[in-house]
């Protein structure tokens, strides 16, 4: 048994199939659980009727940094965070990758109240960091009581290693089977087994041998294989060891 701990299943990853044929074919693989997280608020509602739907997905609600200046009360309550089927606040996080330089602040307050909403909650957050690690760790800083995961982690060890000190977990994305994703492997060898989850971040970053094709669940045994093989343990039992970590990661799971 496996599980996607991040796939955007609101999204169209498969136009052809849809969300039933995406499940099964991720079944086939061996993968029997998805976790689908928001970026887009107004995704929200879908992924929880998803959640609803098929007994083998479950949701995590946030609001990407992409849309800065979103109040996130607009669309996350309270009552949502307490649905059954909901697991944590995510995708949240800081990106001055993609973001032009005068959203910084906007990113930062949308963030904050992501994390407040987390705390007030008592769950845990699905961290999206890229090119703003000094701010992204700043923040957390300010809310200590607050645990989750490093969701599709390409930062290098001095995060890492401020994050295995705040008892964070780190997810693996297909990026990490790629030739020249060196420099993530080294740090992953480095980050104990029972801190590491796996994702495929459908539709985007399908590992290899499926690069260039659009992403979806049952791929995410690729990317295990590949982090079972850099921590030299045998994949069956890693694949148990991403379960339990998932567990304890998202302990309203119900699986």
């Amino acid at each position: 048994m496996l599980l996607d701990t991040h796939c955007h299943l609101t999204y169209d990853i498969d136009k052809d199939g849809g969300v039933d044929a995406v499940i099964a074919r991720a079944r086939a693989a061996g993968v029997d659980y998805i976790i689908c997280p928001t970026a887009d608020p107004e995704d929200i509602p879908a992924a929880i009727k998803l959640a609803e739907k098929y007994d083998n997905v479950f949701a995590t609600i946030g609001i990407h940094p992409e849309y800065a200046g979103t109040r996130a009360a607009d669309y996350i309550t309270d009552e949502i965070l307490a649905h059954p089927r909901v697991l944590g606040v995510g995708e949240i996080g800081l990106d001055y990758h993609e973001m032009a330089a005068n959203t910084r602040n906007a990113q930062i307050k949308l963030f904050t109240e992501q994390l407040e909403m987390a705390r007030r909650a008592g769950l845990p957050v699905a961290i999206h960091t890229r090119d703003a690690e000094d701010d992204t760790a700043a923040v957390l800083a300010e809310f200590p009581e607050i645990g989750g995961v490093m969701h599709c982690f390409t930062s290098g060890w001095g995060l890492a290693k401020k994050m295995l000190d705040r008892g964070f977990f780190f997810s693996a994305s297909g990026i990490i089977t790629f030739k020249n994703a060196g420099e993530i492997r080294d740090v992953f060898i480095k980050i104990p087994a029972d801190r590491i989850v796996v994702e495929t971040d459908s539709p985007y970053c399908a590992p290899v041998p499926y690069r260039g094709k659009v992403c979806e669940p049952a791929f995410v045994v690729e990317t295990a294989r590949v982090v079972a093989d850099i921590k030299n343990i045998p994949f069956e039992k890693f694949c148990d060891i991403v379960v339990e970590n998932t567990k304890r990661l998202y302990p309203k799971i119900k699986i």
